[in-house]
C-alpha cells in the first residue's frame, strides 16, 4: 500500500557511472532567465483526460494557479488528438473537475462550484449549453452514467444528526455563552486537509440525468468512497467499501460489493484480509477487474490487478509476476484485455494485458501531475480504437497530454509554451550509484542551475522525498526549480524504502526507519561531490514529511551540512502515532506493536532521541492545520534545539495542511524560506573565509 506522510526516462539520459555526461552552459549565460518566486502563477497542467470513443477528441481539466484567490483552479477544455482545436468547453468562473462522457457521447457531466457549492453540471454537446442539475447540500464525487444515459450515480456525504450527551441548564434568554463543547467518540474524527470531521458517512446516490431529487441507495455505519461501475444492463452498481465496523483492527480492509438497484440489496463479492478496490465491470458484464492485495502488515504492499467472474468466483491475479504496484486500469472495448499503469524506476508506464496471458509494455513517461515536487503519478484514458491519451511527465515542464497511437507517442498540448519562453528551467540528469551498505543500486537525479558551468563551484541542496513509500522521478518540480534558479545544484534520489523498485526494496526499511536509507542518501551526496563542481563547505539538506524525518535524522548523524530545512517532520514516533490522523494504520503497519509496549523501538528510531548530537542550524516549516504530521512534532524539535542552544527558527503556516503546496503562495514560501536560511549560512562561511 502506498501510504504517504505527505499525497523509462522519457527524454533523459540514463547513466551507469559518472562523468559520461556533463553540462556547460556558460556560453548561454546571456540568455539565461532564471525563475522568479511568483512564476508559480504561470504554471498550467493537464489532468483527468477523457477520450471520445472514436479516439479523435479529448476533454480534460486545464489547471492553473490563480493569483487573485491563491488557489489551484480547473476549467474544462477539449483538444483533438492530432493537437488541433484546443479550446475551452465552459465559461464558468468557479472550479471545474471530474468530466465524464455520457454513454452516447452527447453530454458531459462534471462537478463545478460556480454557484458557491459543488454541484453536478451537464454540458450538451449539440448546443454547447451548460447548466447545474443538482442542488446538493454536500459535494458529489465519483460520478458515473447509467448505460442508457438516463441516470447519474455518485457518492456524497450524509451527516448523522446526534444530540450532545450533556445539555447544560441555566442559560438566560439572549445570553451569549461559550460555544458548546464538541463530543467525539468515533475512531476517525479528523483528517488532514479536512480538519475535524462532522458525524456521518459517505453513501451512494442516484439522480435523473436531467436533474431532480437524488435517491440514497446505501445506508449504514460505513463509507463508500470508491468509483462506481455499472452492470451493462443497468441492473446493478459495483463499488468497494469496508463494512467490518472495526476501523482499529482493519484500517486498510475493504471488499467489492454489488448493489442491486431493484431492491437495493448488497452482495459481498470478495472476502479476504486485505483491501479490494476500484472495481470495473467488463463490457460484456461477465467479469470484474479490481485492485488489491493480501494484507501481510507490511509498511509497503503493492496493489495487484485481479479479474473475477461477476458473481465473485474464479478470482485470479493477472499481475502476479510484476513486482510493481498497479495504479489504475481500463478494459479494452472488446473486453479481451486490460490497460494498466504502474511505476517502474521512477517512471510511470502503461501496459496492455491480454486475458490470454500476455502482457506488453506500451510506453513510459506517464505522470507529471505533481508540479511542486517530482513525485510520480499520472492518468490515462482509452478509446474504442485503442488510442490512449495520458498525462505525460517531463523534467522541464508540468503535465501535458500525449497520445499513444499504436507504437507511436506524441505530445498534443503545449499549455506551458508561454511560461517556458519567458524563463529558463534547470536541466535534470539521471544517474545511478551503489549503496555502500549492501550494493543496492540507487537511482538519483541532479538538477542543474540555469547557466551551469562545470568549471565553477556550486552550493548543493539534497532534497529528500516523503512517504517514505513514494518515489521521485524525472518530473517537473517547481519547488526544486526555484531553488536551482538561485544558483544551487539540487540532488534528489530514491533511497531504499522508495516505491517503483519492487516490494523487497521498499520494505528494506520495514520496522527499520530511518536507518540505512540515510547511508543511501549520503552515498548520493558523495557521488555528486566527486564530480568536482560542488563546494563541500556549502552542502545543505532539506525534506518534507518523511523527508523531514530523514533530514532531522541526517543532521544528528553527520555535521557535513552547513544548514538544514526540516519541513512538516515526525520527530517523535511515540507522540506521532498518538496524534496523527491515520493512527490505526501507522500503529499497526509501521511498528511492531503499540507504542506503550515497544517504547525502546519507537524511541530508537525517533530523531528526538538523537537531538543531543545536532549542531547544524535548522529552520522548521509546518502548516498549523497539518493533521498528518501535526505541528506539535515541529514544536518538540524546535524547543529541544532551543534548549541545546542550536541556531534554529520555526515557520508556522496559518491554515495550511500537510499539502503545503495547495496554496500557491505557500508553494512560493517554502523554497523561499529554505533559500533564505541556506544563504544565511553561506554568508557565514564566506565571512569566515
Amino acid at each position: 500500500m502506498k501510504t504517504s506522510l505527505s499525497y523509462l526516462i522519457a527524454g533523459t539520459t540514463a547513466l551507469c557511472g559518472f562523468g559520461a555526461l556533463t553540462y556547460s552552459h556558460s556560453s548561454l549565460a546571456d540568455d539565461v532567465k532564471p525563475l522568479q518566486y511568483d512564476d508559480v502563477f504561470m504554471l498550467e497542467f493537464a489532468a483527468d483526460p477523457q477520450i471520445h470513443r472514436d479516439g479523435e477528441q479529448v476533454i480534460f481539466v486545464r489547471r492553473s494557479l490563480d493569483r487573485q484567490i491563491d488557489r489551484v483552479s480547473g476549467r474544462l477544455w477539449q483538444v483533438n488528438t492530432d493537437g488541433s482545436n484546443l479550446r475551452p468547453l465552459t465559461q464558468g468562473e468557479g472550479n471545474e473537475s471530474a468530466p465524464r462522457w455520457s454513454p452516447n457521447y452527447d453530454r458531459i457531466a462534471y462537478v463545478s462550484n460556480t454557484s458557491g457549492q459543488s454541484q453536478i453540471h451537464i454540458r450538451w454537446q449539440d448546443t454547447g449549453h451548460s447548466s447545474p442539475i443538482s442542488t446538493l447540500q454536500h459535494s458529489p464525487a465519483n460520478l458515473s452514467w447509467s448505460p442508457d444515459g438516463e441516470w447519474l450515480a455518485f457518492t456524497m456525504f450524509k451527516p448523522q444528526q446526534r444530540s450532545a450527551p450533556v445539555q447544560l441548564p441555566g442559560q438566560p434568554p439572549g445570553a451569549e455563552w461559550a460555544e458548546a463543547p464538541i463530543y467525539i467518540d468515533s475512531v476517525r474524527y479528523r483528517q488532514d486537509g479536512a480538519g475535524y470531521l462532522p458525524q456521518g458517512h459517505s453513501h451512494v446516490y442516484l439522480m435523473p440525468a436531467e436533474g431532480g431529487t437524488p435517491r440514497q441507495l446505501t445506508a449504514g455505519d460505513f463509507d463508500v468512497r470508491s468509483n462506481l461501475s455499472w452492470a451493462p444492463d443497468g441492473s446493478a452498481l459495483y463499488f468497494s467499501a469496508d463494512m467490518s465496523n472495526d476501523p482499529i483492527a482493519s484500517p486498510v480492509n475493504s471488499g467489492i460489493y454489488r448493489l442491486t438497484l431493484e431492491d437495493q440489496s448488497l452482495t459481498k463479492l470478495t472476502d479476504r484480509d486485505g483491501p479490494d478496490s476500484n472495481p470495473k465491470v467488463s463490457p460484456s458484464g461477465r467479469q470484474i477487474a479490481y485492485l488489491g492485495y493480501d494484507d501481510r502488515k507490511l509498511a509497503h504492499q503493492a496493489n495487484r490487478l485481479y479479474v473475477m467472474n461477476a458473481d465473485g468466483s474464479n478470482v485470479r491475479n493477472i499481475t502476479e509476476d510484476l513486482d510493481r504496484a498497479v495504479s489504475d486500469f481500463a478494459w479494452t472495448a472488446d473486453g479481451r484485455g486490460i490497460y494498466f499503469s504502474y511505476d517502474d524506476e521512477g517512471q510511470g508506464r502503461l501496459a496492455l494485458h491480454s486475458l490470454r496471458g500476455v502482457t506488453e509494455t506500451l510506453t513510459g513517461g506517464l505522470g507529471g501531475l505533481s508540479y511542486s515536487r517530482p513525485y510520480t503519478g499520472g492518468q490515462f484514458s482509452v478509446a474504442d480504437n485503442g488510442n490512449v491519451v495520458f498525462t505525460q511527465m517531463a523534467a522541464n515542464r508540468p503535465a501535458e497530454l500525449a497520445l499513444l497511437q499504436g507504437s507511436q507517442t506524441r505530445q498534443i498540448t503545449d499549455l506551458n509554451r508561454d511560461f517556458l519562453a519567458k524563463r529558463t528551467v534547470g536541466e535534470v540528469e539521471e544517474f545511478w550509484y551503489d549503496s555502500s551498505v549492501d550494493d543496492q543500486r540507487i537511482q538519483g537525479w541532479i538538477m542543474y542551475p540555469p547557466g551551469f558551468d562545470e568549471s565553477e563551484s556550486y552550493p548543493m541542496i539534497l532534497e529528500i522525498h516523503g512517504g517514505p513509500h513514494t518515489a521521485y522521478g524525472p518530473v517537473f518540480a517547481m519547488e526544486l526549480q526555484l531553488m536551482a534558479a538561485q544558483g544551487y545544484v539540487v540532488l534528489y534520489t530514491n533511497p531504499r524504502g522508495s516505491t517503483s523498485y519492487g516490494e523487497d526494496f521498499a520494505n528494506l526499511i520495514h520496522h527499520n526507519y530511518p536507518s540505512h536509507d540515510f547511508d543511501d542518501l549520503m552515498d548520493g551526496v558523495d557521488a555528486v561531490v566527486e564530480r568536482g563542481f560542488i563546494n563541500e563547505d556549502e552542502l545543505f539538506v532539506m525534506g518534507g514529511s518523511g523527508g523531514g524525518v530523514l533530514t532531522s535524522w541526517s543532521i544528528a548523524h553527520t555535521d557535513r551540512f552547513a544548514a538544514a530545512a526540516v519541513v512538516n517532520p515526525v520527530i517523535n514516533w511515540f507522540s506521532f502515532v498518538l496524534t496523527a490522523d491515520m493512527y490505526p494504520y501507522f500503529s499497526q503497519y509501521w511498528f511492531p506493536g503499540m507504542p506503550w509496549d515497544h517504547i525502546d523501538h519507537y524511541m530508537q528510531y525517533s530523531p528526538i532521541s538523537h537531538v543531543g548530537k545536532v549542531n547544524t542550524p535548522v529552520i522548521l516549516f509546518t502548516g498549523e492545520a497539518d493533521h498528518r504530521t501535526p505541528i506539535s512534532e515541529t514544536e518538540q524539535y524546535y524547543q529541544a534545539l532551543q534548549l541545546r542552544g542550536v541556531e534554529s527558527a520555526m515557520v508556522r503556516v496559518p491554515g495550511a495542511s500537510h499539502a503545503l503546496h495547495a496554496r500557491p503562495s505557500n508553494l512560493m514560501a517554502k523554497p523561499a524560506y529554505a533559500v533564505y536560511w541556506f544563504e544565511k549560512y553561506r554568508q557565514s562561511q564566506q565571512d569566515e573565509d
